[in-house]
C-alpha cells in the first residue's frame, strides 16, 4: 500500500505544479487605464480613413502662371517708364540742336527724326564745335558740353586722326547723340569710326561710332568740302590735348 500512496502523491504533484505558471499578475491601475488609452488610437485611425474629397477645398485667388505673367508685365512696364524718363525725346533734341546750328536750320528735323527712327532715343548728347583738315592724313580737334539725362552736364574734348583718301578741310558745328551711356566715364575712351560720305557746303552729315555698347552719332553742319572714305576714331577726354593719338 505504501508504494501506491507514493505514486498518488507524485501524480498529484505533477498536476498541481503547472497551475502557478499559468497565473498572470495584473496591475489593477493599468487594467483600468487600458480602455482609456486605446480609444484615441481608434479615433485617429478613423480620421485617417476620411476620404480626400471630404477635405475642404483650398481657395486659390489666381494660378501661379497667371500671377507670374502679371508680374513680368508690370516689371516690363516699369522698365519702359524708367527708360522713357532717362532718354531725350524729339522736341528736347530739336531744341538742343537748334542751339548749336541755329533756329530753323534746314534739314535738322529730318536727320534727327531719321536717326530716332533707326536708333531710338539717346540718353545724352554733346553740343560743340570742331576743326579738322585732311590731305591723306587728317587731324580733328573738338570741344563741347555733354548733357546727360541723369548725371547732368560736363565739358568734353576730343581729338582724332582721319586716315583715308581725303582732300579738303572743314570747320564744323557738331551735335552728337549718345546712346547707352549709363556711366558718363564710359564716354572717355577711343571710339572707332567708319565714315563714307560726301560733304556739301551748308549741308548736314551724320556718322556712326561705337565702343562696346556705347554709340555716338555725330551730326555735322560743315563749311568746306571733302570727298572720299576715311577711317579713324574720336578719342574723347576730360581735358584738351594737342596730340590726336
Amino acid at each position: 500500500m505504501r508504494w501506491i500512496s507514493t505514486w498518488l502523491v507524485a501524480a498529484l504533484g505533477m498536476i498541481v505544479m503547472p497551475v502557478p505558471a499559468q497565473v498572470r499578475t495584473v496591475d489593477p491601475n493599468q487594467a483600468i487605464d487600458s480602455d482609456l488609452t486605446s480609444a484615441p488610437r481608434g479615433r485617429d485611425r478613423a480620421q485617417d480613413r476620411i476620404p480626400a474629397e471630404a477635405q475642404p477645398p483650398v481657395a486659390a485667388s489666381e494660378s501661379p502662371v497667371a500671377g507670374g505673367s502679371r508680374r513680368v508685365v508690370q516689371e516690363e512696364r516699369a522698365e519702359a517708364t524708367t527708360r522713357a524718363s532717362e532718354t531725350y525725346e524729339r522736341d528736347d533734341l530739336m531744341a538742343a540742336g537748334e542751339g548749336v546750328f541755329g533756329k530753323g536750320a534746314e534739314g535738322l528735323a529730318g536727320i534727327i527724326e531719321r536717326i530716332l527712327k533707326d536708333q531710338g532715343r539717346p540718353n545724352a548728347y554733346i553740343a560743340g564745335r570742331e576743326a579738322s583738315g585732311a590731305f591723306v592724313v587728317g587731324l580733328r580737334y573738338g570741344s563741347g558740353v555733354m548733357t546727360h539725362k541723369v548725371e547732368g552736364q560736363q565739358p568734353v574734348f576730343w581729338t582724332g586722326p582721319s586716315v583715308g583718301f581725303d582732300v579738303g578741310g572743314d570747320a564744323n558745328k557738331v551735335f552728337v547723340l549718345v546712346y547707352n551711356l549709363y556711366d558718363t566715364e564710359d564716354l572717355f575712351h577711343r571710339f572707332p569710326a567708319a565714315e563714307g560720305r560726301l560733304y556739301a557746303i551748308g549741308g548736314f552729315a551724320a556718322s556712326y561710332l561705337r565702343r562696346g555698347k556705347v554709340v555716338l552719332i555725330p551730326i555735322r553742319l560743315g563749311v568746306g568740302w571733302r570727298a572720299g572714305v576715311n577711317v579713324g576714331y574720336m578719342n574723347i577726354t576730360h581735358k584738351s590735348r594737342w596730340l590726336p593719338f
